[in-house]
């Protein structure tokens, strides 16, 4: 049995989470991107409005993104288990400065997540116009 077994399991679990995470953000992106696709469509069987080509800017930049976002979050989540493994192993107690690293992905989800309402929001009301 591994020494500090709990410490270590709670290590991959927490970096098994991040990968989740990752993966879920990189599939939005992805839904986000060919969301546009879905719109065009729904916008000219239903109205005579046709969707503008400057909401699918927004919308591809938004989507990949988020795919971009997903990738770095991946290896963040890589580095963060490899820093945390060798301090759990190391004999010496150190801090752990990673915490900057979650709120500024953290930041970057929420500024995404803004841009999106507000695109949504600006194609909603552009159709009912």
């Amino acid at each position: 049995m591994l020494e500090r077994y709990s410490d270590h399991a709670a290590n991959e679990r927490t970096f098994l989470a991040w990968v989740r995470t990752a993966v879920t953000v990189m599939a939005f992106g992805f839904l986000v991107e060919k969301f546009d696709l879905f719109l065009e469509i729904a916008s000219s069987s239903l109205t005579k409005h046709k969707f503008s080509a400057g909401g699918q800017v927004v919308g591809d930049i938004a989507g990949l993104s988020l795919i971009l976002l997903g990738g770095i979050m991946m290896i963040v989540a890589g580095l963060r288990y490899r820093k945390v493994r060798q301090n759990i192993q190391s004999p010496e107690l150190e801090q752990d400065g990673t915490g900057n690293m979650d709120l500024v992905l953290v930041g970057l989800l929420v500024l995404l997540g803004g841009t999106l309402f507000i695109y949504l929001l600006y194609t909603v009301i552009g159709s009912l116009l």
